[in-house]
C-alpha cells in the first residue's frame, strides 16, 4: 500500500514573523521571496489548498531599486470606474508617494488569485521607514539570498 502525501490541516499550522529589508534590493527580488514565504513554499509542511504561509514585515520600502529604465517606463494603473476614471502613474511617482502600495501591489501580483490568495494577503505588512509596530511578534531577520 502507498503512503500518501503529508497534508496540513489548518488547526496545526504554526505561523512565525519575519522582517525582510527592502533597502538597496530590486522589486522583483524581494517580491518573490515575500510571496514565497506568505504561501509557505519555504516549509517541508507545504500544502498547497490551505494558507501555511508566515507573517512578513517589510521595511525600508521607499529605498526598494528599480532596474534599467523602469522608474520612469513602467506604469501603474488604477480606474474609478466612471468614464474617462483611468489614472496613471509613473514608478517614480508611485516609489516618492506611495512606496508602501507599489511594494504590495508587486507581492499581491504574485500570490494565487482568489480566496486563498486574499487569506495569504492579510500576513503581509508594509512600512516606508525602518520602524514596525510588531516588535511584540519577535519577528526574525530574514536574508534575501
Amino acid at each position: 500500500m502507498m503512503k500518501n502525501s503529508y497534508m496540513q490541516k489548518k488547526e496545526d499550522i504554526v505561523r512565525n514573523w519575519y522582517v525582510i529589508d527592502a533597502e538597496g534590493e530590486n522589486l522583483g527580488r524581494v517580491a518573490t521571496k515575500v510571496a514565497h514565504v506568505l504561501r509557505g513554499k519555504h516549509k517541508a509542511t507545504y500544502t498547497p489548498h490551505v494558507d501555511c504561509g508566515d507573517f512578513v514585515i517589510v521595511v525600508n520600502a521607499s529605498k526598494v531599486n528599480l532596474t534599467g529604465n523602469k522608474l520612469d517606463a513602467k506604469m501603474y494603473y488604477n480606474h474609478s470606474g466612471y468614464t474617462g476614471g483611468l489614472r496613471e502613474r509613473t514608478a517614480r511617482e508611485m516609489k516618492e508617494k506611495y512606496p508602501v502600495e507599489m511594494v504590495e501591489r508587486a507581492v499581491k501580483g504574485m500570490l494565487p488569485k482568489g480566496r486563498l490568495g486574499r487569506q495569504m494577503y492579510k500576513k503581509l505588512f508594509v512600512y516606508e521607514g525602518e520602524t514596525h509596530p510588531h516588535m511584540a511578534q519577535k519577528p526574525t531577520e530574514m536574508k534575501l539570498n
